[in-house]
């Protein structure tokens, strides 16, 4: 047992010790910072009285140096002798300075001459440079910046000639005070003439000529420690050891830009640990950072650590007569409380002892109430649970037979009670005796084993199917004989249906309700299985509708579904039912139909597929007809292994979709060559912009009238290091689908408009140049600022920008293609419409459309000369634009009859082949150096040979 302590503290004591302790330190806190405040105040005065003094020794450095290039900013010639004069007293007044240079800029044209001069005043010296420690003659170099007067001469001959220009410290800092025209100064480096390492800088200002050129610089190398040293030793304030001060040619404490330091290592901040915890904000640490002809220096100043009690008398006498009164008080009160506290401790103890044996007492009374309501309350519960359970519970005598079925039974099972008592579980239902489970069921129950979760399906007495699933322990009596059976039962029909609508949802479409690709792979293994047993064709058809993306962004996504769940509904209707019709995803459906007897199949029915799904569709208020592209694939076939028959319809109705959509294609390997094609080519088109493959060319655009090159239209092209050079037909439509063309496009645009303003730099006359503009490109919310930014970074004018559309970019939603076209031409840029006559354009339309230019497309003037309905056409063209008031170019001008028709039908503008093929930009540029172009009124042979540039694919 463990012995009570002689003495213990009373309550009030202690509070009363602990209240005045807490005073004390309180107090003594007070005091100590107030010590503290006055301690950082002294030293903050000093701190910055030594700042402000380094600041003003740098400061007079930087003086002298500007004093110096007057000498040379009166525009005289100075000669060696005036520079000594000049700086010898400067010299004496600033022991600090290592030498006075003029550096002067020399060609290399002038290397001999100026070392012949240097050699009259030093003899065998040279222009030098430092290597491995050594001067030594430097190499040759365009330009020098030497060191042609230099004083004193006495301790500097080897910097003498030095070659400045090779001291990456020195060319930083000229560069500075050649673009601020005033002293800049350079980081710390070793002198030449002074091997011994010393942190030594150089000040320096440039020097120019009567016409403003750069000649050279003065410049003063400055020994930084002296310098730094100098000014506070003059004031007397490097000699009190308790406070160190530290310079460095930085904006940090770096060791490598440390000039100078006042004495040993100060240790920590003069504060100790007791200090610490009373002042944990005060630190004996100043620093600031001074600005030495654009460069940073910083100036730290530290202070030796001090005892405490040195500068903290009073607040240690405050805390001692603190602690004295505290104690004083805590006794008396401890002397007064003791004697009270013992007459309450006895009270305490006997007041405890009654309460307890009247505790023990009425617990009793309480366990014995509580144990009878207890035994209560125990078999009404088990009544309770019983009724409101969902399970029931059964025994079955010896032969199986149910002898008892409680817990509701007929209510929670739907089956009256008397149908089941006297009877076995498999003589209740006979269908458990026809299936595996049910089998083993019955063995195990008769070889008197446990079992657990058997489940069955039955019938109710109103006819619903239900599921049971139902547990069982055999019972034996005292002798070990075997009893009986005792379980119980209930009723999973829920969980079973939601099983069943978990298994649908897993394999079936939730919009459609087709099955999904899941359920399609099964299918379609069955239908492989059945045709290589049969012998019988199985045809797969990929169905793509075409332009569904349209319905989605012009009537929202609940009008795209619409229209997906109509068309599932026509392919089922429009099938056998023993045909699969299933959902692959988005706007693809795969058919599975299978050959049967004299059900042959035929492209009849492809057909009547076909026009099922162009039925027209009611969308809202509108009416919609939407086409689809079907790719088949047959099996068996020689060409089209079983496991890649979706694959290969994927790739005809790809087909399908290339030769105009509406159409269906029977899959042949030739399309399989032209997808892997296709895929090469998308490969490789991913990292073609990265790579810098894609060169532009320019094909010139001629006045009618005059005959003088007035644009050029930007053409892209593919250099790719294996394939060689890629026509625009081969991957400018795949760029187009994989949305590669809005990058390619941005290069296209930003790339023309740089070269177009560098041809107007170099004095060549100021063309327009015609950048294509993509359908994706067109889409794009940010088109405009893009446009802005591009013009803003080249610094090309927006009048000599045009950008070519094509009708079919903002035919389909008029009015925001209008407001995005206005937009663009507040920039101040020209819009034309590529390829007229070949789109839908409506004349109401054109009026609205703030368009300069049209373009005839190539087709129509190919004809114009032999077809009568192409010139009707071409002649219209050009009337309708001079009525609007716009341009006209024609493209694809071949021959000198169709540029005659066109300047006799008022054509303002014209490019082809006929005057030039697309070229790279230095061949335009040399047609612009000779001045080439058409004689007004004249025609000219062809320079190239008649040959189509690709349509509309090569507006990229």
């Amino acid at each position: 047992m463990l012995r009570r302590l002689p003495f213990s503290l009373t309550r009030a004591a202690a509070l009363t010790l602990g209240a005045g302790l807490a005073a004390s330190c309180v107090l003594f806190v007070g005091v100590s910072r107030l010590e503290y405040d006055n301690l950082a105040l002294v030293f903050a005065q000093e701190a910055d009285e030594r700042v402000a003094t380094v600041r003003q020794g740098l400061h007079d450095a930087v003086e002298v140096v500007a004093v110096t290039n007057q000498l040379f900013a009166l525009g005289a010639p100075v000669t060696r002798s005036q520079f000594h004069d000049f700086t010898t007293p400067l010299l004496q007044r600033h022991p600090y300075i290592q030498a006075f240079n003029f550096h002067r800029q020399i060609a290399d044209s002038e290397r001999a001459a100026v070392e012949a001069d240097l050699n009259t005043v030093v003899p065998g010296s040279f222009i030098s440079e430092a290597q491995g420690g050594r001067m030594v003659p430097a190499g040759r170099r365009a330009r020098y910046n030497i060191v042609q007067y230099l004083e004193p001469m006495a301790g500097n001959e080897a910097a003498f000639g030095f070659d400045s220009a090779t001291r990456p410290a020195i060319n930083a800092a000229l560069a500075r005070a050649h673009a601020g025209r005033q002293v800049a100064a350079s980081t710390l480096f070793p002198l030449v003439q002074n091997p011994v390492p010393q942190p030594s800088f150089q000040l320096l200002m440039p020097v120019y000529d009567s016409s403003g050129a750069l000649i050279g610089d003065t410049a003063a190398v400055v020994r930084g420690r002296e310098l730094v040293r100098a000014t506070p030793a003059a004031a007397g304030l490097l000699g009190k050891q308790r406070i160190r001060m530290s310079v460095y040619a930085g904006p940090q404490a770096e060791p490598a830009n440390l000039v100078f330091s006042s004495g040993g290592d100060a240790g920590q901040p003069g504060t100790d640990p007791l200090g610490r915890l009373v002042a944990p904000e005060y630190t004996a640490r100043a620093a600031g950072t001074l600005d030495v002809a654009g460069r940073p220096w910083l100036v730290e100043v530290t202070a030796q650590p001090r005892p405490f009690a040195a500068d903290h008398l009073a607040s240690l006498a405050t805390l001692a007569g603190g602690i004295l009164l505290s104690l004083m008080s805590a006794a008396w009160i401890q002397a007064s409380s003791a004697r009270a506290q013992r007459i309450q401790t006895l009270v305490r103890k006997r007041t405890a002892d009654l309460k307890r044996i009247n505790r023990r007492l009425v617990d009793d009374m309480i366990a014995r109430e509580r144990t009878e309501k207890a035994l209560q309350h125990s078999e009404q519960r088990f009544r309770q649970l019983v009724s409101m359970s969902s399970d029931w519970y059964w025994e079955q005598d010896r032969d199986f037979r149910f002898t008892m079925v409680t817990g509701g039974f007929t209510e929670k099972a739907g089956i009256v009670l008397e149908r089941l008592l006297g009877r076995t579980r498999w003589e209740f239902i006979d269908s458990i005796p026809d299936s595996e489970a049910g089998r083993a069921h019955i063995a195990q129950v008769r070889a008197h084993q446990p079992f657990a979760n058997f489940e069955y399906q039955l019938r109710d007495d109103n006819g619903d199917t239900r599921w049971f699933c139902v547990n069982g322990q055999p019972v034996f009596d005292e002798h070990g004989g075997f009893a009986g059976y005792r379980g119980t039962g209930s009723d999973i029909t829920e969980r079973k249906l939601t099983e069943q609508r978990v298994h649908h949802v897993a394999q079936h479409d939730v919009l459609t309700g087709l099955p999904n690709r899941s359920l399609l792979q099964d299918r379609l293994s069955q239908a492989i299985a059945q045709s290589s047993r049969s012998g019988n064709p199985v045809w797969v058809m990929l169905i793509d509708l075409d332009r569904f993306k349209f319905v989605n962004d012009s009537m929202g996504h609940k009008a795209g579904d619409v229209l997906l769940m109509t068309v599932a509904a026509r392919l089922r209707a429009c099938l056998r039912d023993s045909d699969t019709v299933a959902r692959l995803s988005g706007d693809e459906f795969v058919v599975l139909v299978s050959e049967h007897g004299e059900q042959q199949l035929t492209p009849a029915i492809v057909e009547r597929v076909m026009n099922a799904v162009a039925q027209p569709v009611l969308l809202g208020t509108k009416e919609f007809f939407v086409t689809c592209s079907i790719g088949v694939s047959v099996y068996p076939s020689e060409s089209t292994p079983a496991d890649e028959l979706i694959e290969h319809a994927d790739i005809a109705m790809y087909r399908a979709k290339k030769l105009g959509r509406n159409n269906f294609q029977f899959y042949s390997p030739a399309m399989n060559e032209e997808s892997l094609e296709r895929v090469r080519i998308e490969g490789a088109l991913r990292n073609a912009l990265e790579r810098d493959e894609f060169v532009l060319y320019y094909q010139p655009q001629l006045d009618m009238k005059t005959g003088k090159i007035v644009g050029m239209e930007a053409l892209i092209r593919w250099q790719h290091p294996e394939l060689g050079m890629v026509p625009p037909g081969r991957f400018v439509s795949i760029a187009e689908e994989t949305g590669l063309i809005v990058p390619i496009g941005a290069w296209v645009m930003r790339t023309a408009c740089a070269q177009n303003k560098a041809w107007q730099d170099a004095g060549f006359d100021k063309l327009r140049v015609a950048v294509n503009l993509s359908a994706r490109q067109f889409g794009a919310p940010d088109l405009v600022e893009d446009i802005a930014a591009v013009l803003a970074d080249t610094g090309l004018e927006p009048k000599y920008l045009e950008i070519e559309l094509t009708e079919s970019l903002f035919m389909s939603d008029i009015t925001p293609a209008v407001e995005l076209l206005h937009r663009m031409k507040a920039l101040g840029v020209n819009l034309s419409i590529d390829d007229f006559g070949t789109g839908y354009s409506s004349l109401s339309y054109l009026s609205r459309f703030p368009i300069d230019v049209l373009k005839i497309d190539r087709s129509f003037v190919a004809d114009i000369t032999r077809d009568a309905n192409d010139e009707a056409i071409v002649t219209s063209i050009i009337a309708l634009a001079h009525n609007l008031k716009l341009a006209v170019i024609a493209e694809g001008v071949e021959t000198g009859e169709q540029l005659d028709y066109l300047r006799r039908h008022g054509c303002d503008e014209m490019q082809g082949y006929y005057f030039s093929r697309p070229v790279p930009a230095l061949e335009f540029e040399q047609l612009l150096r000779e001045g080439r172009g058409l004689r007004p009124h004249e025609t000219i042979a062809p320079a190239e040979p008649a040959i189509a540039d690709g349509g509309a694919a090569n507006s990229y």
